[in-house]
């Protein structure tokens, strides 16, 4: 006796939709992640191993790993790199320094507080292309504040600071200037979570203010300072048009950084391909301290 054959019913049109409706809901994102991430960082790492130079076209072809080699007898790429280290070494340790101690202070109750943490967030409102019009008339010579401190008897008329020993510092101070705010905002917010019963019970156990900073304050503002660190760390690695509008990377390369000199090299000498390359060591190195560093600040405490 022959047993009736089995049906195979498909699930409903309204059961298969529910199953790819989240997919549907994704792929805006992911199309425009591949176009605007992947395809872009993608191209960067294809270009690196080419000859592409708009200027030469005769000798542009597969390359391999000929740019990179190309670096290591390169005096400007050493010396960009050097330069960046510094740059950001010297930035971000000031702009946490300054942040902390201005968000310690406005998390204080006085009058005009309101005012006072207005006046500190403010820089960081300012857009990129407006903070360097601002600082390029500060030091402006004719009319800056040089002309100012001449008028005081303090330097010479016509003095710029944007010239000479004085450069670098000068432009540590238009950065700062950007970015202090950002470490105070961070700061703050988590100065704020804390419960002032903490520093009344440790006065009373007879705890001084710097004791009260480390077992109370820090613990509660260290997650703010690693996230905000680290993103400083990346930017001012990747500060270009602050450094090119105040100084073009001169005098005489002193202020060029690694992106600024990539910037140089593929836009100014259309030099795509090694330009590409120096793009690809500078991700290889801002990926390898940004694992390591939150490596060395990971904790057992964070792990639970």
């Amino acid at each position: 006796m022959a047993l009736p054959a089995l049906t195979v019913r498909s699930a409903p049109p309204a059961r298969r939709l529910a199953r790819y409706y989240p997919y549907f809901l994704i792929a805006p994102a992911a199309i425009l992640t591949v176009v605007f991430l992947v395809y872009p960082v993608g191209s960067v790492f294809y270009y690196s191993l080419q000859h592409s130079n708009v200027t030469q076209p005769w000798k542009d072809g597969f390359a391999g790993f000929d740019n990179f080699i190309a670096m290591a007898s390169d005096a400007l790429f050493w010396r960009s790199l050097s330069f960046t280290a510094q740059w950001v070494v010297v930035e971000v340790g000031l702009q946490f320094v300054f942040g902390l101690a201005l968000a310690l202070l406005i998390n204080k109750t006085f009058v005009g507080r309101g005012i006072a943490r207005a006046l500190v967030f403010s820089p960081w409102a300012v857009s990129g292309i407006l903070t360097t019009t601002i600082w390029i008339l500060i030091y402006n010579p004719s009319t800056g504040v040089s002309k100012y401190l001449a008028d005081m008897g303090i330097g010479e008329y016509g003095t710029s600071f944007l010239a000479g020993d004085t450069t670098f510092w000068a432009v540590v101070l238009a950065e700062l200037w950007k970015g202090i705010p950002f470490f105070a905002i961070l700061i703050l917010a988590d100065l704020q979570s804390v419960s002032l019963e903490l520093y009344e019970s440790a006065e009373m156990d007879g705890a001084g203010k710097i004791r009260q900073f480390t077992s109370i304050t820090w613990p509660h503002i260290r997650q703010a300072v690693i996230i905000a660190t680290l993103l400083r760390a990346v930017w001012e690695f990747n500060n270009v048009d602050l450094l090119y509008t105040l100084t073009g990377g001169g005098p005489a390369s002193a202020t060029t950084t690694l992106p600024l000199y990539v910037a140089q090299t593929a836009i100014h000498d259309r030099d795509f391909g090694y330009g590409s390359a120096l793009t690809v060591v500078a991700f290889v190195i801002l990926t390898f301290f940004s694992l390591l560093y939150l490596r060395i600040t990971k904790t057992k405490g964070d792990d639970k």
